[in-house]
């Protein structure tokens, strides 16, 4: 991870890894710059992880007339925890956040996810869909119960008591983040992170964020066989590391 920084002015970090968004990543790269943070300076670091569509061009498009904005393409298609191991190395910031470009997750939340740490509870905090009070759409019960379950045996492991592991919204502090290094390629990456974080033994903090989920049909990507690697992730990382 880059050490250098542009400035005194504490930044936050947005690291947002895409592949074939090109209706939902101009966007989302909005609706991020819109965000009001106060003194907080925002940067963005896009990864287009081989995408087949025209997601490359129009984020070439973005980088090229906004400040604040880096653009990364992978060579060949790696997975969402390859494009965020590749975000994670340019980032500049105070703290890091995730952001999914596919428009189910609102930035106007990071006020809240940043809260703990600006008050100098948190170390890190996870965005639960679980706990929240704010809008969430209602979608695949069967999803609901995979998610769930797979947060249980991961708190199993690491003794945390997390509501959703598998949330898009974690957001680090530098310090953090720059001890760990990511393996996973694709999904699995949940698992891994939550595995690490836990093992650091610093303070991770949870706040209820609004879902705006989306269906297959219009675009979601993970399947089954994801949760099944998830699976073994939470026994490796916990385990066999």
């Amino acid at each position: 991870m880059n050490s250098g920084k542009s400035s005194a002015r504490k930044k936050l970090s947005v690291v947002i890894p895409v592949y074939n968004e090109e209706a939902t990543l101009q966007k989302i790269v909005e609706a991020v710059l819109a965000v009001d943070l106060g003194d907080i300076e925002k940067e963005l670091i896009i990864v287009n992880d081989c995408s087949s569509d025209n997601t490359g061009d129009i984020l070439d498009e973005i980088a090229d007339v906004s400040s604040g904005i880096s653009a990364f393409h992978h060579e060949k298609n790696l997975g969402k925890g390859a494009a965020l191991r590749t975000g994670f190395e340019y980032c500049t910031g105070d703290w890091i956040i995730i952001q999914d470009a596919d428009l189910e997750y609102n930035p106007e939340d990071y006020r809240l996810l940043l809260a703990p740490i600006l008050e100098g509870n948190a170390d890190v905090v996870y965005g639960s869909r679980f706990i929240s009070n704010h809008p969430r759409r209602v979608l695949y019960f069967w999803h609901s119960v995979g998610n769930k379950f797979l947060t249980l045996l991961s708190n199993i492991f690491t003794n945390i008591n997390l509501s959703d592991m598998e949330t898009c919204y974690k957001l680090f502090s530098r310090d953090i983040l720059s001890k760990i290094n990511v393996e996973e390629n694709r999904f699995g990456f949940e698992p891994e992170i939550t595995a690490k974080i836990a093992k650091t033994k610093c303070r991770i903090y949870e706040v209820g964020i609004s879902y705006y989920g989306r269906t297959y049909e219009e675009g979601k990507k993970i399947g089954w066989k994801d949760g099944v690697w998830a699976l073994w992730c939470i026994i490796k990382y916990n385990l066999f590391r």
